[in-house]
């Protein structure tokens, strides 16, 4: 069975490079690239242009990476995102996982990485990269206990993390001081085992505690 990948990336020489490296991975084909999000979204337009995968820059003139992720999430639930970018600050990822993509590739990964992401966004429904959170999945995945035991507030704080809120807004939306919500924060990420916001996001959603809209 062959799948099929669209390039949505700025620089039409990067995308085509792209385009080709995937086009010559064993049971995937590249249905075209596009230069930004806008181009994408008309040729959605046309079923036969709707393909398996979306391969997504971040940053793009007209419609931007997340806000094109975020439509197709909407309208196109049936294509899965991966975030392909030079981008590797938490905000980014943070911001990409909610507008609803299934992984976050580097733009320096290497070409067996991205196959294999590919084929585990297909298979698994998500993929990360060991360069982007390895130590995040790790923690996840020797979690232990400690994951079913959170309390109701603590809860409540994660999903408030997994906004675009600040530390400062989700302590008025809770009606607590910073210096607790810093506490909860602190309190979590040792439980959890994560090092920063990036993790504790992956992990609301890998737990159903954040299902991204």
């Amino acid at each position: 069975m062959n799948y099929t990948v669209v390039v949505v990336d700025d620089h039409t020489l990067l995308s085509q490079a792209i385009g080709d490296l995937v086009d010559n991975f064993d049971h995937f084909s590249v249905l075209y690239v596009c230069k930004n999000g806008q181009e994408l979204l008309t040729k959605f337009k046309d079923p036969k242009n709707i393909p398996d995968v979306v391969l997504m820059d971040v940053n793009m003139p007209i419609l931007n990476g997340i806000e094109t992720t975020a439509h197709l999430k909407e309208y196109f639930p049936e294509v899965k995102v991966l975030a392909l970018s030079v981008e590797e600050d938490e905000t980014t990822i943070i911001k990409m996982l909610r507008a609803g993509a299934k992984g976050y590739l580097l733009k320096d990964v290497k070409k067996t990485e991205l196959k294999n992401a590919l084929l585990e966004v297909l298979k698994q429904g998500y993929y990360y990269t060991n360069t982007v959170s390895q130590v995040l999945i790790h923690s996840l995945e020797n979690r232990g206990d400690s994951a079913f035991s959170l309390k109701e507030r603590e809860i409540e704080f994660i999903r408030h993390a997994c906004s675009e809120k600040t530390y400062k807004e989700i302590a008025g939306e809770m009606y607590l001081s910073p210096k607790t919500i810093e506490g909860y924060r602190d309190a979590l990420f040792e439980k959890l085992n994560l090092r920063n916001r990036t993790g504790l996001v992956i992990y609301a959603i890998k737990n159903k505690i954040f299902v991204p809209k």
